[in-house]
């Protein structure tokens, strides 16, 4: 048998971890621990680090190393772990994920390279970018289709690159019209499609579990809410995943449309599960209506982070 047909298939909800700063805006390395230990409590099936969510973008590469370490040994091996190794350069990386790979990672998620508005590379670059980077490891690539980057990822060539390139297996859909990029993706790569995955904060989840996903990567914090309906889905109880997504959409959707990535930090600090929600500027904190707004909606639902601190 070849590796990819006896390593594990990753299903269920992998919610990206925040990146928990103090009031000064310095890392809080032990509210980062207590973060990532409420998500395991709330069932995640598994965790991601240093996504967009994560605000990886604000990080220096110093920070990103000691996030990664600290995280990665803490969580030890209690659920799979996923870190992005997104970098412009196909060496840069390389040598993220090779280390992210050494440290226990379980797969690495990678966008197409990209710089501002305009930098693009085409098809055979692109092909060339995930081609070195499986070769250089041998964990399975996620690759994040989403609209930042602005490159078009045909479904046709994600699918191509799944049966020719050993690691690219996985593929996190946040385009427009998500679970029909999907159900093209699953019916052209088969059985090569090892993860078609949804995101977005689950705005599409329903419509993307109906095209074939079989995981999620949400915001992270109500892993507790979103874990149950993926999981009645993918045993065959889509009444009780229908029944499950509609009674939390409007927090779904109050995250997705209102708050971005701050709901998670805003929720954890409400919980006591973190003391501060702080973003780095030139980010902006929420507007208190905008909290206000949104804790009016968790409380109804009694998530789990309302009450784990």
């Amino acid at each position: 048998m070849t590796e990819t047909q006896t390593r594990p298939r990753y299903r269920g909800v992998f919610p990206v971890v925040p990146t928990i700063f103090d009031e000064s805006g310095r890392l809080d390395l032990d509210g980062q621990c207590r973060a990532v230990d409420f998500m395991i409590d709330a069932g995640s099936d598994g965790l991601c680090l240093l996504a967009n969510f994560s605000e990886q973008f604000v990080l220096g590469d110093d920070e990103r190393e000691i996030l990664m370490k600290r995280m990665l040994e803490h969580v030890a091996g209690r659920v799979p772990v996923i870190v992005t190794t997104s970098h412009f350069s196909t060496d840069i990386c390389i040598e993220r994920s090779r280390r992210a790979e050494a440290m226990g990672a379980a797969m690495v998620m990678v966008m197409p390279p990209y710089h501002g508005a305009t930098i693009r590379v085409g098809a055979a670059g692109l092909w060339d970018f995930f081609r070195r980077l499986s070769d250089a490891i041998r964990i399975p690539v996620m690759i994040q289709d989403a609209p930042v980057a602005g490159t078009p990822l045909p479904a046709e060539l994600l699918a191509q690159m799944a049966r020719e390139i050993a690691q690219i297996a996985y593929f996190k859909i946040e385009t427009p019209q998500a679970a029909a990029k999907l159900r093209t993706l699953i019916e052209l790569g088969g059985a090569a499609i090892e993860g078609p995955w949804d995101g977005e904060e689950a705005i599409t989840l329903l419509a993307d579990l109906d095209a074939g996903a079989t995981g999620a990567m949400t915001g992270g914090g109500y892993p507790d809410l979103i874990g149950p309906i993926v999981h009645a889905y993918l045993a065959g109880r889509r009444d009780e995943a229908v029944a499950g997504y509609e009674r939390i959409l409007p927090l779904i959707n109050y995250e997705n449309r209102q708050c971005g990535l701050i709901a998670a930090k805003a929720l954890m600090r409400e919980g006591g599960v973190i003391r501060s929600e702080a973003v780095r500027h030139p980010l902006a904190p929420l507007h208190p209506a905008t909290r206000d707004g949104l804790l009016e909606i968790a409380r109804r639902l009694d998530p789990l982070v309302l009450r784990w601190g």
